[in-house]
């Protein structure tokens, strides 16, 4: 029998509120309006910190401590600034504004309490503390907590001084974990992004009743709702709730349940009573039948129910109450038909997406993830993966009203062991264990949540550096143990949703020594994170890559959880075919992301059994690990720039493809110099007919354009400026073009290179117009933990250009208006360049017979071969291998 996933559940969004939309929890003011009657007040506590980015001397946690010459901060806040572009596009962080140091912390505040929240239960509880947070308030230590990523509450209630001004001290550290650090159990303990440090999300006192929903169940929010029954007539929920009593003796309880429609008329009830023993908190069970439910239906209509939870004392009194948002919905995952919502197919079209960006690092407001979800939303995303750790309730809630279904992930990440160890400490394994516990308990009401992811990337095996594994010798520990704890503790907390974790390694063509461990069935789903034509393989690799994986595991529901390229605001090719993109170092033109989109999102579509796809990445984002493209610790493979404005052109080809909005892009835009005389004119255009035009002449249409792609191939430029202008509908596009006069008469080719090298005294057009043969390299690349070494070449001020080559049996057709020219061809001669002879043949006529080019007696040298062509439309250069393949490094057109 065919496997799939199934899952129901009625999802609760928000943290803990009493009585009031998110909005007005979010912004609560620092002194709440006095208390009503016995029920919660939430006070934020974000403004009057005291910072100090260092460690501090022990007696800092005494109220009386001298704090005047710490810095003065809001919370959120972190020290951490990180990543920037080697120029003016796509944000503001420079050399000289990072902060990348990891260690202590420290955070002091001030802050009053009134004298009428006297006999009552005070907690602290902040949404975020990076990596490890302890707590002190008025000199009394409340606790600690171990991950930098989810709520936690500490109570308050013993130190608290009611009525007079109170001081809070927090101790954070973000230290990258290493065998005997302070940090070398708490997870991530790798990872290609960057972990700040702070009180980076916001931060607020409780105050509750006695008798009150629970706060002490790994900051969840004591009320939780799952649908066991839906149709189009009714839906059951199943309803949870924890109350807890801190009073002196037994209490006796009553809550009524009160589910609310979009409009506020009460649906269903329920009333319940309970004794409550002093400080053992009890749960509470009831079901709610719904007539006629309104379902919660993705990006179309992400309709939410409320539901209301009052805890009533002996006297009547309403003590306490907590709302929530409910989506009613069913979710399956079918190995052959991909996912379904509420029993229909719903393609899955998502983005990662990391909490970070330019001149905020971590500490962003609700305003700006508002805005990263509404530019998603503009280009057609209905599906978010939250990687590669908890992320807060505000993504979450604007989940929820918006319809995106969220791939929920843990931070075990490529590793989870220090020091090259075999096994992980017992302590690193339950602090896996509660970090976990903490993203199921605080999201498992929302109805945007579908998945618990249990890992990313742990199946390297000994593909790892030494100095990411930490061993010499190649042994590696095994996830499977940790995999299956995990999958264990996720199955337990709830049973409905399906656990998935995302590979990097299965069925690539490693070395004969690499072992890679197959962990995929250690959950529910699977998910692929492959770069195909980046990291390794080729462009067009990825579809049967995939169809290996789902013949392999035919009942396993299969997706694409990572897949894309690095693109460079300031870095462009003439051909994305031209070289090899440099994933390690800077030849990471914005050209080739588009290309490697527009090959993998054809092979994805085609593939009905996927049940989602997540492209990598949402935005461009920190890390410490990558010194590449035109940026400094940044992962460029962004659809958007690191200021989460600046639009690359492969957003638009989603937006075309994806929203249903009509859209006309231009590509290329920020390629305005041009280097050769001709270029192909591509735009991204969904419309039915797009029209091309340069400096007011018209160069045609397109109809209907396959992918939303339409291209224009070899458009001869004017000298001097070209505008460009693509019209379709009422829609208009334009962008301007420069080519140097002298460019029209004279352009160089620079083989072998998918970026053209810089030269001192012309500008080269990096490898186009051929045909055949590959493409080789006298240097050797970037990786990690290794730096790039050039070789070194003379006879030549273009030594860059000589490095690279096209090599084998190949031709070049160089479009070139009738007449004289000049071509001049460059070759590599010496160590480490193939030896023998070739041919080459100009226009049909050979030039250079059995040419093998003159080698210096030592090292590399450039070797130059001239000849005069006539052109009557076309140049076409033949290069036959002989006893060597043939080769040639630069090749220069003069008009005469």
């Amino acid at each position: 029998m065919k496997k799939h996933v199934m899952m129901q559940a009625a999802s609760l969004a928000m943290a803990m509120v009493l009585a009031q939309p998110f909005s007005a929890y979010a912004a609560a003011p620092k002194k709440a309006a006095a208390p009503v009657a016995q029920g919660r007040i939430i006070t934020s506590l974000a403004d009057g910190w005291r910072f100090l980015g260092d460690e501090a001397p022990p007696e800092a946690i005494q109220p009386d401590f001298a704090d005047g010459q710490w810095q003065q901060v809001s919370v959120p806040h972190t020290w951490n600034s990180v990543g920037y572009y080697h120029h003016q596009l796509g944000g503001k962080n420079t050399a000289a504004s990072v902060n990348k140091r990891q260690g202590a912390g420290w955070y002091r505040l001030r802050f009053d309490v009134p004298a009428d929240q006297a006999n009552r239960r005070q907690w602290l509880e902040f949404d975020a503390a990076s990596r490890v947070a302890k707590v002190w308030l008025n000199g009394q230590y409340l606790g600690e907590h171990r991950g930098g990523f989810s709520r936690f509450r500490l109570d308050a209630t013993p130190a608290l001084r009611v009525g007079q001004s109170n001081v809070l001290v927090v101790r954070v550290d973000n230290t990258q974990p290493a065998a005997g650090s302070a940090t070398a159990d708490v997870l991530p303990l790798f990872g290609d992004f960057f972990v700040h440090g702070g009180l980076y999300r916001p931060v607020r006192l409780i105050s509750t009743a006695p008798l009150h929903v629970d706060m002490g169940d790994f900051g969840g929010a004591g009320l939780y709702a799952t649908t066991t029954q839906v149709n189009e007539q009714g839906a059951k929920l199943a309803v949870k709730l924890r109350l807890a009593n801190d009073g002196a003796k037994e209490a006796k309880a009553q809550v009524r349940l009160t589910l609310l429609d979009a409009v506020g008329a009460a649906v269903a009830n329920a009333n319940l009573a309970q004794g409550v023993a002093s400080g053992k908190p009890v749960e509470l069970a009831s079901e709610l039948t719904l007539a006629n439910p309104h379902l919660w239906q993705g990006v179309d209509d992400p309709y939410l129910y409320r539901l209301r939870a009052e805890v009533i004392a002996a006297d009547g009194a309403v003590v306490d109450t907590v709302e929530q948002n409910i989506g009613i919905r069913t979710m399956r995952f079918d190995a052959d038909k991909g996912f379904l919502l509420n029993g229909k197919p719903y393609k899955l079209r998502g983005v990662g997406y990391h909490q970070d960006r330019d001149g905020k690092g971590w500490a962003i407001s609700a305003q700006d993830i508002e805005e990263d979800v509404a530019t998603l939303r503009d280009m057609g995303v209905n599906s978010i993966r939250l990687t590669h750790y908890q992320h807060g309730q505000v993504i979450h809630d604007l989940a929820d009203r918006t319809g995106m279904i969220l791939w929920d992930e843990v931070p075990l990440v490529s590793a989870w062991t220090v020091g090259g160890k075999l096994e992980p400490e017992a302590s690193l394994v339950a602090n896996a264990r509660q970090q976990l516990t903490e993203l199921i308990r605080q999201n498992t009401n929302h109805p945007a949540t579908a998945i618990w992811s249990i890992a990313n990337e742990v199946d390297f095996g000994n593909s790892l550096p030494a100095f990411v594994s930490g061993r010499k010798d190649g042994k590696t520990p095994d996830p499977m143990p940790l995999l299956g704890q995990l999958q264990a503790l996720a199955k337990a907390e709830d049973p409905l949703r399906p656990t998935a974790l995302a590979t990097c390694c299965e069925g690539r063509l490693f070395g004969a020594d690499v072992a890679i461990p197959e962990v995929a069935p250690a959950a529910d789903l699977g998910g692929a994170n492959r770069y195909f034509g980046w990291y390794f393989g080729k462009a067009g690799d990825l579809g049967p890559q995939l169809d290996r994986l789902h013949a392999k595991r035919p009942a396993q529901p299969l997706s694409v959880t990572e897949y894309g390229a690095g693109g460079a605001l300031t870095i462009h090719t003439d051909n994305v075919l031209g070289g090899l993109p440099d994933s390690r170092g800077s030849a990471q033109p914005e050209e080739y992301e588009g290309y490697i989109h527009e090959t993998a999102l054809a092979q994805i579509e085609a593939r009905p059994y996927l049940y989602a796809s997540w492209l990598w990445n949402s935005f461009d984002f920190a890390t410490t690990v990558r010194t590449e493209g035109d940026a400094q610790d940044i992962n460029t493979k962004g659809l958007v720039a690191y200021d989460h404005k600046t639009r690359k052109d492969v957003w638009y080809f989603y937006r075309a493809n994806w929203s249903g909005k009509p859209t006309l892009r231009l590509t290329g835009r920020r390629y305005v110099d041009r280097a050769l005389p001709l270029a192909d004119v591509k735009v991204y255009s969904n419309l039915p007919t797009t029209e091309l035009l340069l400096n007011g002449r018209s160069l045609g249409t397109r109809q209907n354009c396959p992918q939303s792609i339409c291209v224009w191939p070899a458009v001869a430029l004017d000298a001097g400026e070209n505008k460009l202008v693509a019209k379709g509908g009422d829609l208009t596009d334009a962008i301007v073009w420069n080519l140097a006069p002298e460019r029209k008469q004279h352009f160089a080719i620079d083989s072998g290179a998918l970026v053209a090298a810089r030269s001192k005294d012309r500008l080269l057009g990096s490898d186009t117009w051929f045909e055949g043969g590959e493409v080789a390299s006298l240097d050797r690349p970037a990786d990690f933990g290794r730096a790039p070494q050039p070789a070194r070449i003379d006879g030549t001020p273009d030594r860059d250009a000589v490095a690279t080559y096209r090599q084998g049996s190949f031709a070049y057709h160089i479009p070139a208006a009738a007449g004289r020219y000049k071509v001049t061809l460059w070759f590599a001669a010496g160590e480490g360049v193939p030896k023998g002879a070739f041919d080459v043949a100009v226009n049909g006529k050979p030039r250079l017979k059995g040419f093998e080019p003159k080698a210096p007696a030592t090292g590399i040298g450039a070797v130059a071969q001239s000849f005069t062509v006539t052109s009557r439309g076309m140049i076409d250069l033949a290069f036959a291998a002989g006893s060597a393949p043939a080769r040639v490094s630069l090749i220069e057109i003069d008009a005469q």
